[in-house]
């Protein structure tokens, strides 16, 4: 059997058509995997949900051994005084600051990512920060939150 092209819709059988198309996605990237994201991306949606005292969608973004070590009802406690913050500054956050803590023999290094209240961004420094740790600058599960006062 031979296919040659007549310029009609029967010139490639199926299986070619399907397999080129395949190759013309794949080189220009059509298929390509959504994109990671970033840390201060990850760090900023997990303090959204927990300002919004949504718990249930934060409490998953933990990493998994601070989920099998801190049961959803004391993350919750945990993350309340964050709440408490936004009711009186409001909901939205701007990035901060990036940075490394530095670690010991005893405390390894972290990565954080700290937010200010967006009512806060005429104040310097802020007085309130919100702060999401991770464990190293490739980690998407949040290993640690809190506040920072100034």
């Amino acid at each position: 059997m031979s296919y040659r092209y007549s310029g009609g819709a029967r010139a490639w059988p199926g299986w070619l058509a399907g397999a080129m198309l395949l190759l013309a996605g794949l080189a220009l990237g059509t298929w390509a995997r959504a994109p990671v994201p970033t840390q201060a991306q990850v760090a900023r949606r997990f303090l959204q949900e927990v300002l919004r005292a949504d718990y249930a969608a934060a409490y998953p973004r933990l990493a998994p051994e601070v989920r099998a070590a801190v049961p959803q009802p004391a993350f919750e406690r945990a993350a309340r005084p964050l709440w408490q913050q936004s009711q009186q500054r409001g909901l939205a956050i701007e990035l901060y600051q990036i940075g490394a803590r530095l670690g010991s023999a005893r405390r390894p290094g972290q990565w954080f990512c700290r937010f200010a209240f967006a009512s806060d961004s005429a104040r310097r420094p802020p007085p309130v920060l919100l702060e999401v740790t991770f464990r190293d600058t490739t980690a998407r599960a949040v290993l640690g939150f809190g506040l920072r006062r100034r």
